[in-house]
């Protein structure tokens, strides 16, 4: 419950996605040195900005007192989805060629969709990564606005 004086406050909150990964240095050389992240904390966890989102990077482990039966681990089986990242873009044949000449696996090249053009790469850990160039309104990033 929230004092009198606490009331008038704004209540504010960032949202970061966290990454389970085997291997620290080689996920943030990934997010940094392919996709232009920009790392706000080493070590772990590490703490990256990309774009307008936030990842924090962080080993796997075991249970902690506060989620006592939870253990955090990297994706076992790349086939089986369970959360990615989408990347919205302003020219999708740009970012997939800047991309790849630094090293991004693509799974195919950019595919027209009714609304978006749109491909996937994986992490190091086998994330899933979207990169989409929406079709459906004047600027690609307009939705975004």
């Amino acid at each position: 419950m929230m004092s009198p004086s606490d009331q008038g406050a704004e209540l504010k909150f960032v949202v970061t996605n966290t990454l389970i990964v085997r291997d620290i240095q080689r996920s943030v050389a990934f997010y940094r040195d392919v996709l232009g992240a920009t790392v706000l904390r080493e070590g772990q966890p590490t703490f990256l900005r990309l774009r307008n989102i936030w990842l924090t990077i962080n080993s796997g482990g075991g249970p902690t007192d506060d989620k006592p039966e939870v253990v955090a681990s990297p994706p076992h089986d790349p086939k089986v989805l369970s959360i990615f990242l989408n990347l919205r873009v302003t020219d999708i044949w740009r970012y997939y060629d800047l991309w790849s000449s630094r090293g991004a696996k693509f799974i195919t090249e950019p595919k027209v969709h009714a609304t978006e053009l749109r491909c996937y790469m994986r992490d190091p850990d086998g994330y899933l990564i979207e990169v989409g160039q929406t079709t459906m309104t004047t600027g690609p990033l307009d939705l975004y606005a």
